[in-house]
Order: C-alpha cells, then sequence, then structure tokens
C-alpha cells in the first residue's frame, strides 16, 4: 500500500512500534493499512477530495486516545484523527478481523452515532480521493 499520493509526511525510516503493547492497550488487533500508516508516516493534516482530516502519526495515538477517553469509553474502536469540527475519526473492530472507519463527536463517546466512512483506512481514503463527503 502506498501512501504518496496524499502528501502524507514519510519518516526517514520505519518508526520501531511495540504492537503487542499498543493491542493489550486498544484490546484489539489494528488493521494491517493502518499499522503500515503508523510505522512510516508521521501523521497528516489537509484535505483529500472536499473533506479536511487530521490523521494522528504513532507520537499521538495513544495521547489523544487516552486525552480524549475513547479507548476508554468506546470498547474496540480507537481514535485514528479527526475532522476539525468536532468529530473523530475511528477504527471499529466489529467482528475479529473485520473492521471499519468511522466518524463520531467528541462530546458524546456512544457507537450509536457512528457513521461508517470506510470498510479499512485504505477505502476511506480512495472513497475520499474520488469526491465521496462524509455527509452525504
Amino acid at each position: 500500500m502506498t501512501f504518496d499520493k496524499y502528501n502524507f509526511q514519510k519518516s526517514a525510516s520505519p518508526i520501531a512500534i511495540d504492537w503487542e503493547e499498543i493491542e493489550v492497550i486498544t484490546a484489539f488487533q489494528l488493521p494491517e493499512d493502518y499499522k503500515y500508516f503508523l510505522e512510516n508516516y508521521h501523521g497528516y493534516e489537509g484535505f483529500i477530495g472536499s473533506e479536511f482530516l487530521q490523521l494522528w502519526g504513532y507520537n499521538d495515538f495513544l495521547e489523544k486516545n487516552n486525552s480524549y477517553g475513547i479507548i476508554d469509553h468506546l470498547i474496540s474502536t480507537c481514535g485514528i484523527g479527526t475532522n476539525g469540527s468536532g468529530e473523530f475519526l475511528a477504527i471499529e473492530l466489529i467482528a475479529p478481523c473485520q473492521y471499519r472507519v468511522v466518524l463520531s463527536p467528541f462530546i458524546d463517546l456512544s457507537k450509536e452515532y457512528h457513521i461508517e466512512i470506510g470498510a479499512s483506512f485504505s477505502e476511506m481514503l480512495i472513497q475520499l480521493d474520488s469526491g465521496k463527503e462524509w455527509f452525504r
């Protein structure tokens, strides 16, 4: 998977991440495409298609999830960024090895407000790049 198209800030060398530690904290294994992103990029802030997003790099991933209480309040969900308008982007485990990317408000951390924006991290990016809007 290449994310070069989106002008993500690439790390000079892969970031060493203790995935076992991360998966103890998140209580599930993260999908491979998102692991690749965290290992190789410092995050992203900008537009893809018509939607603004800020994707957290590894250095912000745990700190943001902890400070917003995402992992503590939403089982099988971990934040990966924000849209800059009061909602966060998250990966949600919906069945063993089956994920979806959702957009949800920071104000009320409840799965009932999740809006699916992709079946995977990569699919979300591809859909945004092809013009999909989150609220249409």
